[in-house]
C-alpha cells in the first residue's frame, strides 16, 4: 500500500538543486551586496534632518528587518543541507560563506546600534512613539539597552570578524569531527556502521543487552576523539570568557539571560523548584528498573522502554493521529499540521549520515517552516515529531508580524513545541488499548521529565562548573569527565548505577556558538508549557485563541511581563513553578498505581 504522506521534506521549493543550486548561489549574492550597502543606508541618517529622521529611521528598519529574513531564509536552507547528509561538502561550504555573511550583518547591526545610541533621550522617545516604528519599539529599547553594555562599536565589530575564524571554527571543527564518527553495530549477521543518530536510537532498544553494547561503543567512539573535543570546548569557552572580561561582565549567564529576556531571579527560583522537588522522581527510577528485571537503572537504561507495552507506529499513522488530537484543542492547528505533511514539510526518513537529532527551522521569506528528525517507528518519534510540529506553528502564528517582533527567544521557543507534544501524548495515553501500553506511553512522558529536571540540570550544572575552572586555564579531558559525572550525579539524586562521562564530547548544545548555555531554556519552556497546558485544561476551548494570543507576544515582550500578562503569574516567585512541577509529577503516582498492578 503506497505512503499517504512523504518521509522526506522538499526543499527544491526554495532552491532547486541542494547544495548546487544556482539559485540559491544567486540569492547569497545578492545578499552579500545588499549586506555590504547596508552599512551606507545607516551613515545616510546622518543626513537627514530631525523632521526626516523618523521617516528615515522608518525605512531604514524596514530595511535590515527585511535582509534580515533573507540571511534567516538562506541560514536554514544550508542547516538543512547539512542536517540531511552530514557528508555534503559543498553544503559545508556554504555555510561558513554564511557565517562571514552573518559576520558582515552584525558589523552592520553594531553600527547601527551606536546610531541608536546616540539618539538623545527626547529624540528617542519621539521616534519609538512614531506610528510607523512603534510595531517594533521594544526591539529597539532592547537594542539600546544592551548596544550601552558592549564595547565601542569598532571593537565589536573586529570581535565579530575574528570570531568567524577563530571562536565559529571551533564549532565547525565539532560538526566535521562529529559527521566522521560511526558506531559499529551487528545486525542480522552484519556489522554495520551506525552513525551517531542512529545509534542513538538504540538507546531506546527494549533489549539490554543491544543498549549496553552501543553505549559501550558509544563511550568508546566519544572517547577516540576527546582530546579534539575538549579543544574545542576550551577554546569556545576561553573566547567568551575573555570577551565577557573585555566588556566588563562578571557573570557568564549574562549573555543567555539576556538572550532569554529573563532575570537570574527568575532562573535561580526554577532551579530551586526542582531541586527541592527531584527526589520525587526517584521512586519512578526504582519501578522502572524492577519492571526491567534490574537492581538499578544505568545511564543507558534511562530511555529504555518498559515490557509489555511496545508499539511499533508508521509514519501515516503517526500523522493522521496528530493531526485527529491537534483539532481537539484547536481546528487552525490541526489544518496547519494537516498542511506540513501533505505539502513535505518533514524529513524523517531512518537512513544513514542525517546528524541526529530534530530540529525546526524557519523559511520566513517563503512563510513556511521545514522540521527534521530520524523517524524510527516508536511512540516516542511521534512525541518528537508532535513536538517540532509545535515550533512550526509557533512559526506560523507570528509569521504576518514584523520581523524583529517574529525573533522570540529559545525559552519561549519551546512553549508551543512541549504544549503540542503534551496533546498528543496525553491523547495517545487515553486512546491506549491496554495497561501495558497506557503504562508505557506514561513512562515516556516521566522520561522526559526526567531529562528536563535532571538531564538538563546536570548540563547546566556541568557548564557552570565549567566556565568556572576554565577561567583558571584550559581543563582537561579527565576532569571534563569527573566535572560531568558529578554534575549527574547531583541532578539524578544519585539514584542511577552509572553515569556518561563522555555526555560533555557528545551533546551538541555545548559546542553551539550562537547561544551559550544552550540547556536551561528547555526546562524552563517544559515548564512554563506545562503550566499553560494545566489553564487550557481548565479552561477548555476558549483557551486555544489566548494561547495564540500569548505565542504572539513571545518576540515583544520579557518573559516576566509575557507570563504576568497572559497568565497573571509572578515568575520570580516559587508559586508558579511548583504548580507546573506538580502537574508533571503527578504522573509519578499514576505510574507507580498502575505498574503495581501488574
Amino acid at each position: 500500500m503506497a505512503a499517504k504522506y512523504a518521509i522526506n521534506w522538499d526543499l527544491d521549493v526554495f532552491f532547486p538543486g541542494g547544495s548546487r543550486s544556482p539559485e540559491f548561489r544567486r540569492f547569497v549574492e545578492e545578499l552579500t551586496r545588499d549586506v555590504g550597502d547596508l552599512e551606507r543606508k545607516i551613515k545616510a541618517l546622518d543626513s537627514a534632518g530631525r523632521e526626516e529622521r523618523p521617516g528615515a529611521w522608518s525605512k531604514l528598519i524596514d530595511d535590515v528587518q527585511e535582509l534580515g529574513k533573507r540571511l534567516r531564509q538562506a541560514g536554514a536552507f544550508v542547516s538543512c543541507l547539512t542536517a540531511q547528509n552530514v557528508k555534503d561538502e559543498p553544503a559545508k561550504l556554504l555555510r561558513g560563506r554564511l557565517t562571514q555573511l552573518y559576520a558582515d550583518y552584525g558589523a552592520a547591526m553594531t553600527q547601527l546600534e551606536r546610531r541608536i545610541l546616540e539618539v538623545p533621550d527626547a529624540e528617542w522617545q519621539e521616534l519609538i512613539d512614531h506610528p510607523k516604528i512603534q510595531p517594533v519599539a521594544f526591539s529597539l529599547e532592547e537594542r539600546r539597552r544592551l548596544a550601552a553594555e558592549q564595547l565601542p562599536p569598532e571593537q565589536e565589530i573586529l570581535v565579530g570578524d575574528l570570531a568567524v575564524d577563530g571562536y565559529h571554527a571551533w564549532g565547525e571543527l565539532y560538526n566535521t569531527v562529529v559527521g566522521r564518527i560511526t558506531i559499529p553495530f551487528e545486525e542480522d549477521g552484519e556489522v554495520k556502521q551506525l552513525s551517531v543518530g542512529q545509534a542513538r536510537n538504540k538507546f531506546s532498544s527494549p533489549d539490554r543487552e543491544v543498549r549496553e553494547k552501543v553505549f559501550e561503543r558509544w563511550q568508546r567512539a566519544w572517547g577516540e576523539h576527546a582530546e579534539l573535543f575538549a579543544s574545542a570546548l576550551n577554546h569556545l569557552g576561553g573566547f567568551r570568557l575573555n570577551l565577557y572580561r573585555h566588556r566588563g561582565w562578571d557573570s557568564v549567564l549574562k549573555e543567555p539571560l539576556d538572550n532569554n529576556r529573563m532575570t537570574r531571579e527568575t532562573l535561580e527560583t526554577m532551579w530551586g523548584v526542582i531541586d527541592r522537588n527531584k527526589e520525587r522522581l526517584v521512586p519512578y527510577f526504582e519501578r522502572k528498573a524492577k519492571l526491567l528485571g534490574l537492581d538499578v537503572l544505568r545511564w543507558c537504561d534511562l530511555d529504555a522502554p518498559i515490557p509489555g507495552g511496545e508499539k511499533s507506529v508508521t509514519y501515516d499513522e503517526a500523522a493522521d493521529f496528530i493531526i485527529e488530537q491537534f483539532g481537539r484543542f484547536d481546528p487552525n492547528l490541526a489544518d496547519f499540521a494537516r498542511t506540513a505533511f501533505e505539502n513535505r514539510w518533514i524529513e524523517a526518513e531512518d537512513r544513514p549520515n542525517k546528524r541526529p537529532g530534530g530540529f525546526c527551522t524557519a523559511f520566513p521569506v517563503s512563510g513556511q517552516s521545514r522540521i527534521f528528525m530520524t523517524f524510527g517507528g516508536t511512540t516516542g518519534n511521534v512525541s518528537t515529531l508532535a513536538h517540532e510540529l509545535g515550533h512550526a506553528y509557533h512559526q506560523q502564528v507570528i509569521g504576518d508580524l514584523p520581523y524583529w517582533s517574529q525573533l522570540y527567544a529559545l525559552n519561549v521557543a519551546e512553549t508551543a513545541s512541549t504544549f503540542a507534544e503534551m496533546i498528543v501524548t496525553d491523547a495517545a495515553i487515553r486512546h491506549a488499548s491496554t495497561d501495558a501500553e497506557r503504562l508505557s506511553l506514561l513512562e515516556e512522558k516521566l522520561q522526559r521529565a526526567a531529562a528536563f529536571f535532571m538531564d538538563i540540570r546536570a548540563r547546566f550544572l556541568f557548564e557552570t562548573r565549567f566556565y568556572d575552572e576554565r577561567k583558571e586555564g584550559p581543563v582537561s579531558v579527565d576532569r571534563l569527565g569527573e566535572l560531568m559525572v558529578a554534575a549527574q550525579k547531583e541532578a539524578f539524586a544519585d539514584a542511577l548505577g552509572d553515569y556518561d562521562p563522555t555526555f560533555w564530547a557528545s551533546k551538541l548544545h555545548f559546542y553551539i556558538t550562537g547561544q551559550p548555555f544552550y540547556n536551561f531554556p528547555y526546562t524552563f519552556g517544559f515548564l512554563f508549557s506545562a503550566g499553560i497546558y494545566a489553564r487550557a485544561q481548565k479552561e477548555g476551548a476558549s483557551f486555544a485563541k489566548k494561547y495564540a494570543d500569548l505565542l504572539r507576544d513571545t518576540g515583544r515582550m520579557n518573559v516576566e511581563d509575557l507570563a504576568a500578562h497572559h497568565l497573571g503569574v509572578d515568575l520570580r516567585r516559587p508559586e508558579f513553578w511548583q504548580s507546573a512541577v506538580d502537574e508533571v509529577l503527578s504522573d509519578v503516582e499514576l505510574f507507580l498505581r498502575l505498574s503495581e498492578k501488574g
